[in-house]
Order: C-alpha cells, then sequence, then structure tokens
C-alpha cells in the first residue's frame, strides 16, 4: 500500500484540500506495460469490472446471447425500464421469471428512474438490482447446462467453476482470493496488470469467439453495458471500438480496439475520482486526438467540480 501515490487532488478555490491515492497502468498494443503509478501488480478485487470477464465465461459454456442483451449480461445497469425489460427478455428466455433472481433488493442507479419508482410506491427489487442482468445470464447458463439454478451463485458451482476458469486464463494469473461481491456472486481478484491484459484478450479476439461477442455487445451497445447517462457508455460511445467497464470502490478498466488497455484503482474508492483518472490517462496515451475519437466527449467524462454555494469553485485535477 505504501507504493501508491497521488493521483487527484481535490482543488477548492485554489486551494489543495485533499487527494486520492491508487494506482494506474497502461498497457501498449503489445501487452506490455507502458507507463504506470502506484503498484500495477497489487491485487484488488476489480469489482464489476469483471463482468465482461464473467459474460465471456458464460458464453464459453453455451450462453447464446449477443447484442444488447450480452451487453447487459456484463453490466451494472442503472435500472432504466429498457435494462429491466431486457432482464426479463433473458431470463424468459431460459423459461424464468425474476423470482428466480438472487440479487438482493435495490432501487435503481439512475437517479430519475429510482425516483419514478419511489413517487410510484414501488418497493426494491431483485431485478432493479444494477446486477440482475449478470444473474439472469448466470441463470440462463445453468437451464442450458442442465445446472441447478437454486445454488447458482456458490463458488462451488459449476457455472462459477468454469467462470473463475475463464477469469485465470484472461487475466494470466492464479485467483489469489474470492470473495463475495455486493450481488452475492462470487468476487474473483486479479491485478491491475491482469485487468488490463483480459481487456486487452477481448478486444483482440478474433470474429466469432466468445471473447469478441462480449466485446461487439460492448461497442454496439453501451447504453445496455451500463446506463444512458453514465460516464462509462458516454466514453465507449466517444471512442470508437473500445469496450470499458467501472465497479465499485473506484475501480476501472477500458481497452482500445488496437489492444492498449488501461486499468485503475482510486484506494479510498472514491466514485468521483474513477472517470478523472480514466480520462488522464486516456490523454496521456493521446487518445483523444485521434482520428474519430469525439475529444470533448472524452475529456467531459473527466470533469468533476467542486462546489461552493451551489456553484463550481474547484475541481478534481488529475497529477499526471
Amino acid at each position: 500500500m505504501s507504493a501508491l501515490e497521488i493521483l487527484v487532488d481535490v482543488v477548492r478555490s485554489g486551494f489543495v484540500e485533499g487527494h486520492h491515492r491508487g494506482s494506474v497502468v497502461a498497457l501498449t498494443a503489445a501487452g506490455e506495460v507502458d507507463w504506470s503509478m502506484g503498484d500495477p501488480h497489487v491485487v484488488i478485487y476489480p469489482r464489476s469490472c469483471n463482468k465482461p470477464l464473467q459474460a465471456t465465461g458464460m458464453v464459453r459454456c453455451g450462453l447464446e446471447l449477443d447484442g444488447e442483451l450480452l451487453a447487459l449480461a456484463g453490466a451494472s445497469h442503472s435500472g432504466e425500464p429498457f435494462h429491466l425489460e431486457g432482464v426479463r427478455r433473458i431470463l424468459a428466455s431460459a423459461g424464468l421469471d425474476e423470482s428466480a433472481l438472487q440479487t438482493p433488493p435495490d432501487y435503481p442507479l439512475d437517479e430519475d428512474a429510482r425516483a419514478a419508482m419511489i413517487r410510484a410506491g414501488v418497493a426494491r427489487s431483485s431485478i432493479a438490482m444494477n446486477c440482475s442482468g449478470k444473474h439472469a445470464a448466470m441463470l440462463a447458463t445453468c437451464v442450458l447446462n442442465g445446472w441447478p439454478i437454486e445454488s447458482y451463485p456458490s463458488p462451488d458451482h459449476p457455472l462459477q467453476k468454469a467462470i473463475a476458469e475463464t477469469f485465470a486464463e484472461l487475466t494470466g494469473e492464479s485467483v489469489a482470493s474470492v470473495g463475495v461481491d455486493g450481488c452475492g456472486a462470487p468476487l474473483l481478484s486479479a491485478s491491475l496488470v491482469g485487468l488490463a491484459r483480459a481487456f486487452r484478450a477481448l478486444v483482440l479476439a478474433s470474429a466469432g469467439t466468445p471473447e469478441r461477442r462480449v466485446a461487439d455487445a460492448y461497442v454496439a451497445a453501451p447504453d445496455f453495458a451500463s446506463g444512458s447517462r453514465r460516464d462509462e457508455a458516454a466514453l465507449l460511445r466517444a471512442i470508437p471500438g473500445a469496450i470499458g467497464k467501472a465497479g465499485a470502490e473506484a475501480c476501472y478498466a477500458v481497452a482500445l480496439p488496437d489492444g492498449r488497455a488501461v486499468a485503475l484503482k482510486v484506494e479510498d474508492g472514491g466514485p468521483r475520482a474513477r472517470p478523472v483518472v480514466m480520462a488522464a490517462a486516456l490523454r496521456r496515451l493521446g487518445v483523444d486526438q485521434e482520428p474519430g475519437v469525439d475529444s470533448d466527449a472524452v475529456n467531459a467524462t473527466g470533469v468533476a467540480p467542486v462546489l461552493g454555494g451551489g456553484v463550481p469553485v474547484g475541481e478534481l485535477r488529475p497529477t499526471f
């Protein structure tokens, strides 16, 4: 932990009042470490950054989804109406309904969708929880393979064992720790280098492979992989061919279509610093100046104002 570096300064009225520390690594198109800050080999729980890799494991097990529904299988969705309808479509394809989900009841991540549910007197539900697309896909994979559905979140379940094998292969690392994620599914550890390596493997995979199918789904349907008003989706819309996934506790990984990749972790888990660090890392790689990239949109994802009296009086400023 002593190797962590200050990645972001919190600036208010010209005064630096705080910092966000962490680690970030960038890989070249050839898969070598280009540059890093902090400790790129520190083992972390990437949280929902693991979802594209989990989705790849499910496709390897025969999951018959593509496009927006496969993106939803690898999403931390916002709980907008089209997300919930998509989750129901995944479940229906397996002859199931939302009662089979074992995600903890929650409100949507999206503020508007959450407010609409509360105004309508709708209680928290398993389908509104942001991981319900992943869980629905897990259930569909179990039905397809004849595996029990009651125990699908167990680390000892055949599905979870298959996902762990895929995860280790793509990261190039053995799984050092298995925890329980916020949604109740197994959570697999990796280093930032391993996480970036895995995302790189998805974008460079051959057409028709499970890896490429997941990457294509993210590229084609970023709103399903995230939410229509989320910074992740805005970044993917701005960089043609890129894939990316954020996770709780301020984790984030992005892979570019040529194989370059970035992975980061902010130590304190502050979500406000996560997109700031990623935007700075992509600028350092020169991505915002490349042909076809919406430079303004990329940079906008990294803008995090500090407010005073309800108006911006400062900013979160990257240190690199």
